[in-house]
């Protein structure tokens, strides 16, 4: 990854590059297209038609994290995506909401509150790969402010009394993180 972010700044920002990257079908390419492709100039087709032919989670976070969050569609390709059933479709949106609490600073609360009722809606998805970046955006959306961690540990609780054992691993992993003495202290 340091060398394919190394040859990103070399390269700089170019949106028909980054198509170019992608069409070549390599993992490193495809790669490399995060921090090559320009936000501004991503478009809702081209994220669909990439989020498609996603084969393994590491485009998919890496894309969420590194250009797509910085995107207009971000919100709504969350909410569009969250329900889908193809696994790394369904990850993308937790992925992308998960860095959404990192790197949307103007997003408000109840964005997140949205987000914690898809979290909720998808917690029995037993798939590894999207359970997991479930877990990852209830625990970061509890971590992002006192108001999120009290509404995010309130699913967490829910989800952790479930009969459903996924809903049950993914609220009790969450609520251990943000009901932490350290990320307490931290939120206040």
């Amino acid at each position: 990854m340091k060398n394919i972010q190394a040859l990103a700044k070399e390269l700089g920002r170019d949106h028909a590059l980054a198509a170019a990257l992608w069409e070549t079908g390599w993992y490193e390419a495809r790669m490399l297209t995060a921090y090559v492709d320009e936000p501004e100039r991503v478009t809702s087709a081209q994220m669909d038609r990439w989020c498609r032919q996603f084969d393994n989670w590491a485009i998919c976070d890496t894309l969420s994290f590194a250009l797509w969050d910085r995107t207009p569609y971000a919100w709504a390709k969350v909410e569009q995506w969250a329900g889908r059933r193809e696994e790394f479709i369904k990850r993308t949106a937790f992925a992308l909401l998960w860095s959404l609490t990192v790197h949307d600073k103007d997003a408000g609360d109840k964005q997140f509150i949205r987000g914690l009722a898809l979290i909720e809606a998808a917690a029995t998805d037993e798939r590894n790969f999207v359970k997991k970046a479930v877990n990852m955006a209830l625990r970061a959306i509890g971590k992002r402010n006192a108001g999120l961690n009290a509404a995010a540990a309130s699913v967490a609780t829910r989800l952790a009394a479930s009969p459903d054992a996924t809903a049950r691993w993914v609220g009790r992993h969450a609520l251990r993180e943000i009901t932490s003495p350290a990320v307490q202290r931290r939120l206040r």
